[in-house]
């Protein structure tokens, strides 16, 4: 049984609260999609190294403490390491097939009620669009009988993104948008699952865009991308061997090595089909 995130959790918060409540400019759509109790499945976009900060706001808007999927490189930082493991995160040794026990302490946590986040990318996507999915999160949502709620975060980026100088500064715009649940049964094939997230995902990301307050000014146009071009890129076309293999990219941050897939058709409609605006 994994422990309780307390006590450090709380320090953690009181740490990160100053800037995530006054440092940007939230607008969140969709809270309520979260369950205030019980197990939760977050998978959210990953466009910025601030993601798991920001989804975790998100997330404490019910009242809810996350405990996330992390690259063990991040375990091995001198003070972030040790923060991560007070307040018991999850670590993802990638490129090992000991990748798959993370998934049995992520299910050990929704077991105990608890709230799992994901970025079924596994990276950041340095094009600002979602890649192809890895399938650790339709597994666990498979695994678990838990649906996956997915998540859209548009604007951090701007502050903290992958090969570009940091530009910290108060007042940046961010936007979260949570889509209806997208449920996988345990007969589901995780590929075709991993799709129907990730299309839940883009529809989140759409209207994250097309509610964000900001335009780029001239010369600055770098972070911004058209509603339009979050579209599903299919795991199935991309090259992932199944099964397990694919999990132990699964959650972390800052890799190199994944490509971002083949695009697929524009989807629009219910869980799987990309709009959050749906009703639940």
């Amino acid at each position: 049984m994994l422990p309780s995130m307390e006590p450090v959790y709380v320090v953690a918060k009181g740490v990160f609260y100053p800037w995530l409540r006054y440092g940007l400019r939230w607008t969140i759509e969709g809270g309520h999609r979260i369950p205030e109790a019980g197990p939760v499945l977050l998978a959210g976009n990953h466009v910025s190294y601030l993601d798991p900060l920001t989804l975790a706001w998100v997330a404490d808007r019910r009242g809810r403490r996350v405990r996330f999927l992390a690259k063990a490189e991040l375990f091995r930082k001198r003070g972030f390491g040790f923060l991560l493991r007070q307040i018991n995160q999850i670590e993802v040794d990638r490129g090992s097939r000991s990748a798959a026990a993370s998934l049995d302490s992520a299910l050990d946590a929704l077991d105990r009620g608890e709230c799992v986040t994901v970025f079924p990318e596994g990276t950041i996507s340095l094009d600002l669009d979602p890649m192809a999915g890895k399938s650790g999160a339709a597994r666990l949502a498979r695994a678990s009988g838990v649906p996956v709620t997915p998540v859209g975060l548009w604007g951090t980026h701007r502050i903290l993104f992958k090969g570009r100088k940091p530009s910290w500064r108060w007042g940046v715009a961010q936007t979260a948008v949570v889509g209806p649940p997208v449920h996988v049964g345990p007969e589901d094939n995780v590929r075709e699952a991993t799709d129907r997230i990730m299309a839940s995902i883009c529809g989140c990301v759409v209207r994250a865009r097309e509610i964000y307050p900001d335009r780029p000014r001239s010369g600055d146009e770098w972070w911004w991308r058209d509603p339009e071009t979050a579209v599903l890129r299919s795991c199935r076309s991309a090259s992932v061997v199944e099964p397990g293999d694919d999990v132990e990219d699964e959650g972390g941050h800052d890799s190199d090595d994944d490509a971002p897939g083949d695009r697929a058709p524009s989807v629009s409609g219910d869980p799987g089909t990309g709009d959050p605006r749906a009703a639940p």
